[in-house]
């Protein structure tokens, strides 16, 4: 699981200066070579549709550059959301980190 970055994500992940700094410090992780990333949104509060939609694009981004995300315990608000948007379509979703950790690595040895 070396191989495997984790962002931890707290509080809210709304419009404004944070939601912009945590997209810009997902992507450098991206272009820096990261192929296998969870963000672990256990500790998050809040997310709106922008934070939602940071989540889809950064994912996407992670998808072109031929590497996997997965988003990891999701609950209270912050799942409703998720659920509320059908965000499973374009999300990989997972209930903890632990799990999140087990299918980049599953996915791997499949791939």
């Amino acid at each position: 699981m070396d191989d495997i970055t984790v962002v931890e994500m707290s509080g809210r992940l709304d419009l404004g200066d944070t939601l912009t700094d945590a997209e810009n410090s997902i992507n450098r992780l991206i272009e820096g070579g990261v192929r296998k990333m969870v963000i672990d949104v256990s500790d998050l509060d809040h997310l709106d549709s922008s934070g939602l939609g940071m989540l889809i694009f950064c994912s996407g981004h992670m998808e072109r550059s031929a590497g996997r995300m997965r988003v990891a315990g999701a609950g209270g608000p912050v799942l409703r959301i998720l659920e509320v948007a059908h965000a499973d379509r374009v999300l990989h979703l997972d209930p903890d980190l632990a799990s999140s950790c087990r299918n980049l690595s599953a996915d791997a040895a499949a791939g």
